[in-house]
């Protein structure tokens, strides 16, 4: 399971030009799955997520995670995350697991943020349109696999 994870002052995603998920500040989550995920590795992601430190404290230190803050967290499949781009410049997909399978896979791992954190989510499958407003930069990538 790989997930980019972006703290940020807005995201929102958008499908045939319709918003479908927004959230002020917070975290923008971009996940993918692979044929060895499991509930553990969904567990893990959520948990590793929510409690993530990269909000800034009093004394500017990232030392604060979404649920301190009281943030939201804007989740969006992407399958692309397992491209591989080793051989020739064409990714290879291989690695990334089906829709029938990933999505509900997907599906619980929405259904467990929610339990912790306020969570809207894309489409799963969809041609999206994401805005994200990175705040910092800060980008944190989890990865299950290394």
């Amino acid at each position: 399971m790989r997930c980019v994870v972006q703290r940020v002052t807005g995201s929102k995603v958008q499908v045939d030009g319709n918003v479908v998920g927004e959230i002020g500040n917070g975290l923008n989550v971009l996940v993918g799955f692979t044929e060895s995920d499991t509930i553990k590795e969904i567990e893990y992601c959520v948990k590793k997520i929510t409690n993530l430190r990269v909000f800034d404290d009093e004394n500017g230190v990232m030392n604060r995670s979404v649920i301190d803050v009281k943030g939201e967290i804007l989740s969006i499949s992407q399958f692309t995350l397992y491209g591989d781009v080793r051989k020739g410049n064409r990714p290879s997909y291989i690695k990334a697991l089906g829709g029938d399978k990933a999505k509900p896979m997907y599906e619980e791992f929405n259904k467990l943020l929610r339990e912790v954190v306020p969570t809207e989510e894309g489409i799963f499958g969809a041609d999206m349109k994401v805005t994200i407003n990175n705040d910092g930069p800060c980008t944190i990538i989890i990865d299950t696999d290394m």
